[in-house]
């Protein structure tokens, strides 16, 4: 009799075990599904700009601006135009500060259209405007011992360029793309346009620029194994092989439910195993 109510004892509790586990993977599966479907909504919502935005420019179509993929270290950012302020410093003659309407409406503004490569897979093309880089770096008076510049964002984010390819190829920070200024979401009041860069380059919610000599500075996604050249004809992170390549897309919310059945099914198959 004892040994009767032992086995159902011990039944009872697996039973409970495999309950719980079951519901758990449950919950985490339904609320996958909801994170797909809101994720699936906001990317495919009608286009709230749809008054403004262009889909095409010189011959050239152009992606949407809802075609990206939110995928910043610390969420969007929100910037008070009012307050806002672009410091210009470092190893400069003369460290600026600019308002936000300072820059755009006291600058030459110039219009480029530019692909965004992103290491997940994704890319988008867009017509962007802003204001080039070197035209602020003059105005604040480049030391001649500069070789490289720093930006840094509201997030904490960083990233760095050389100085020679910033003003060799007429990069950018834009504060519009495909003629509309840019949301929250998308880097407003600015992000960078790293022409031929991997989308880590491309820093969004800009506050800083800093003219250095350290040529080795490495930004946010540099200094946890990323190429601090960001060259799209080379391979992203350093040490990997090939040449381009992209992060592999596996939903991150599917390994913990994944977990939770391999271990119901572990301990389905060592109860079956007991019992015979």
């Amino acid at each position: 009799m004892t040994y009767v109510i032992f086995i159902g004892v011990r039944m009872h509790t697996e039973r409970k075990l495999i309950l719980g586990i079951f519901l758990i993977g449950m919950v985490f599966s339904v609320a996958a599904g909801i994170l797909t479907v809101e994720s699936y909504a906001t990317q495919t919502f009608q286009n709230e700009f749809e008054e403004v935005e262009i889909n095409e420019y010189e011959g050239k179509d152009l992606s949407s601006i809802d075609d990206f993929f939110e995928n910043s270290i610390a969420g969007p950012q929100y910037v008070d135009e009012e307050s806002y302020r672009l410091t210009i410093g470092g190893l400069v003659d003369d460290r600026q500060e600019y308002a936000y309407s300072n820059i755009i409406t006291n600058h030459q503004s110039y219009e480029k259209v530019v692909t965004l490569n992103c290491v997940e897979g994704w890319n988008v093309t867009l017509l962007w405007e802003g204001v080039l880089v070197k035209d602020l770096l003059d105005e604040a008076g480049i030391l001649p011992i500069a070789n490289t510049v720093i930006f840094y964002a509201l997030d904490g984010y960083s990233t760095s360029l050389p100085l020679d390819f910033i003003i060799d190829n007429n990069i950018m920070i834009a504060y519009k793309m495909n003629n509309v200024t840019l949301p929250p979401e998308r880097g407003f009041p600015f992000q960078l346009v790293a022409e031929s860069k991997w989308g880590y380059k491309w820093i969004k919610w800009v506050t800083a620029i800093e003219v250095s000599n350290n040529f080795q500075y490495r930004g946010y996604w540099e200094s946890r194994g990323y190429s601090n050249n960001a060259d799209l004809n080379e391979y992203f992170f350093e040490g990997g092989g090939g040449t381009g390549g992209s992060i592999p897309e596996f939903p991150l919310w599917a390994v913990l439910p994944l977990l939770l059945v391999a271990t119901s099914v572990a301990v389905i198959f060592k109860k079956r195993l007991n019992t015979n």
